[in-house]
């Protein structure tokens, strides 16, 4: 008998919503600090210089605010562990965007904008709303599971472009976006023989193969969040992390090399 089908996982959405207002207002207050020199540092994403980089977290909110703005769509396309699959078609048209971001105002009147824009468009929309999206059609309390990745994976990359900037990561962005990456992961590799374990977070078992009922799994793979999310957007490399100790894993089904990352 093949084992019942696991239940999406729930958010709760007064705590998803606050943390993506509370994420883009650390970015905020960070990028107003930043210099000229330091925002033409490289940004370590492809050809994005840190202005670039920062243009793009002000469109993050920017453009959902533009998604409340436009007639809702009739029903969602996509869930929220869906949407990692589907980021890669859409890195050139957002890479655009991000430029022409840059160039319509100084970054600190883009930041204002966007956390008016955001903030007066999320008190007028309950979750249920579809937004219209250029990734698929999805409901507002999926699409904003979806930003914690976004704006947490993203205030990384600035901490590591910038030394000493030290953007705080608020904790429920953390733990929302770390729990729908290793959610994703067990939708790409579904099954019972891997144990994941990013405490304090998540825990999946995912890979198909002998499914372990109780006592200690054979197969475990442990490791923090920041090294989870930077694993899984391809930010680092699992040999790499294995060689850093910053990855446990036991057990010859225990090597997720060829599953990572999950989206680029």
């Amino acid at each position: 008998m093949p084992p019942a089908k696991k239940k999406p996982r729930t958010y709760d959405q007064a705590k998803v919503r606050a943390a993506v207002t509370a994420q883009f207002g650390h970015v905020a207050a960070a990028v107003r600090t930043l210099t000229p020199e330091q925002l033409a540092r490289p940004s370590g994403l492809g050809e994005w210089s840190v202005a670039e980089l920062a243009a793009h977290i002000a469109w993050i909110a920017d453009s959902l605010a533009g998604g409340l703005a436009r007639p809702p769509a009739a029903v969602p396309e996509l869930s929220a562990v869906e949407w990692p699959f589907a980021t890669a078609s859409l890195a050139g048209k957002i890479s655009e965007a991000a430029r022409e971001t840059l160039t319509g105002a100084p970054l600190p009147e883009l930041y204002d904008r966007a956390a008016a824009r955001m903030a007066e468009a999320l008190e007028r929309n309950a979750g249920s709303r579809v937004l219209d999206l250029w990734i698929g059609d999805m409901t507002l309390a999926d699409f904003l599971v979806t930003r914690t990745v976004e704006l947490v994976v993203h205030t990384d990359d600035l901490n590591r472009a910038v030394p000493g900037l030290e953007v705080p990561v608020e904790r429920q962005a953390l733990a929302a976006c770390t729990r729908l990456l290793a959610d994703a992961l067990a939708v790409k590799a579904p099954g019972g023989s891997v144990e994941v374990r990013i405490p304090p977070f998540a825990v999946v078992q995912c890979v198909e193969g002998p499914r372990h009922t109780r006592g200690t799994p054979p197969n475990v793979v442990e490791t923090d969040p920041l090294t989870w999310l930077r694993l899984a957007t391809g930010r680092t490399a699992w040999a790499r992390e294995l060689d850093a100790a910053t990855v446990r894993a036991s057990g010859e089904r225990a090597d997720l090399a060829g599953l990572l990352p999950l989206m680029g």
